[in-house]
């Protein structure tokens, strides 16, 4: 099959990592895979890649949010509308809102025949211009696919749409507990001196809880004075400038600003190693498509503390990580406390690793390969079958 998946950024954020990685397992499945994505600062993915890509050209963006995502879909669109007149694709998939308002454009212009879009999940914008793009990428496009149960439940809710669910995955071969030699040099570019180390993936935003976390952590400073948090991530295309500059007085009326490591996003090569330097993840987050992050960690060695509500529950056990109340900022304390006690840590090591065996790219790329293949052919059921 010839496929183009459309992603909005070359950062890794959750549904730009699972476009790359269920590009590269589709690619290694025997199949042509192009990778169409908005690049805005002209340095790519900071990763090789064995299947093909775009890098599409994403100008200086304008102060208003609207204006940005307005000039990010026209960008899509321009770039899409010249290059789609010399190449051909079977399957148009996109993995978020603002390539799949792209795609629904082409479509009423007749530049494509239809197009797929994974629902990762849904927003609540204040924007009416943004709510309207969220709205029209969901109802617009001719198949939605989503990645949890949850999601797929809010879909059929909100909007009546009955997404098939694909699985997202890991690269069990790439995350792992066995210590390489990059783990102590960047132990000590970062400043990562604690004991014990607490991590999160994500930067400092709302959905990711990171108010209750530094609450928390500041508790866990009472029995354990060397603990360090180190808050990694947090490219996005929206400004939580409030809620930053919240999170930094917050920090500093607490007394834990020397124990906080902020390294920004991680060069995609550095983010294994990231890992190993921790003790335990912490997770808090209140709002996930499906927690990448998570299945990174465990495959990692990690013991992880999570929100108890989906999505997360539908792929861990009680025995397999430590829930907490994400609202509950003595909840997440004692969970990290338990996290580092070596006997508890290394239970929760061991129940959570079987998760890795059932959640590979391989086995996403396979699901998503029949939902292209039962699509096309119910729009055509003359058509030949799609090895």
């Amino acid at each position: 099959m010839r496929i183009a998946l459309l992603t909005y950024s070359t950062k890794p954020r959750g549904s730009v990592i699972h476009t790359l990685e269920l590009a590269n397992a589709l690619h290694h499945a025997g199949h042509s895979v192009c990778i169409y994505a908005l690049d805005k600062d002209g340095q790519g993915f900071g990763r090789s890649l064995d299947c093909s890509y775009q890098l599409v050209p994403a100008s200086v963006a304008p102060q208003s949010i609207d204006q940005l995502i307005q000039q990010r879909i026209n960008e899509f669109v321009n770039f899409l509308d010249q290059h789609l007149q010399t190449v051909c694709h079977e399957v148009f998939h996109a993995q978020d809102c603002i390539s799949a308002n792209a795609l629904a454009i082409l479509r009423q212009r007749e530049k494509i025949p239809y197009f797929i879009r994974t629902v990762h999940h849904i927003e609540e914008y204040q924007s009416v211009y943004l709510q309207q793009c969220q709205e029209r990428s969901i109802h617009e496009p001719d198949l939605c696919l989503c990645v949890s149960d949850y999601w797929q439940q809010q879909l059929a809710h909100q909007y009546q749409i009955q997404a098939p669910r694909v699985i997202n995955g890991v690269d069990p071969d790439r995350f792992t507990a066995t210590p390489s030699h990059r783990d102590s040099s960047l132990k000590q570019q970062l400043g990562i001196t604690g004991n014990p180390v607490f991590f999160t993936v994500g930067g400092i935003e709302p959905r990711k809880n990171t108010l209750q976390l530094v609450k928390a952590f500041a508790q866990v400073r009472y029995a354990l004075p060397h603990a360090q948090l180190v808050i990694a991530g947090g490219a996005t295309l929206f400004d939580y400038q409030a809620y930053r500059e919240q999170f930094f007085q917050q920090v500093k009326e607490l007394g834990v600003e020397p124990a906080i490591v902020l390294p920004g996003v991680i060069a995609d090569e550095d983010l294994p190693a990231l890992y190993r330097c921790a003790d335990s993840f912490v997770f808090p987050s209140v709002k996930e498509g499906w927690g990448l992050v998570v299945l990174e960690a465990i495959a990692s060695g990690l013991p992880t503390i999570l929100s108890h509500q989906a999505p997360f529950t539908e792929f861990l056990a009680s025995e397999q990580t430590f829930w907490v109340d994400p609202s509950d900022a003595d909840a997440i304390a004692q969970a990290m406390l338990k996290s580092v006690q070596p006997d508890l840590a290394q239970a929760c090591i061991q129940k959570s690793h079987s998760v890795i065996e059932t959640y590979s790219w391989k086995a996403s790329a396979t699901m998503h390969l029949d939902h292209y293949q039962q699509f096309i052919h119910a729009r055509n059921p003359l058509s030949d079958s799609m090895a």
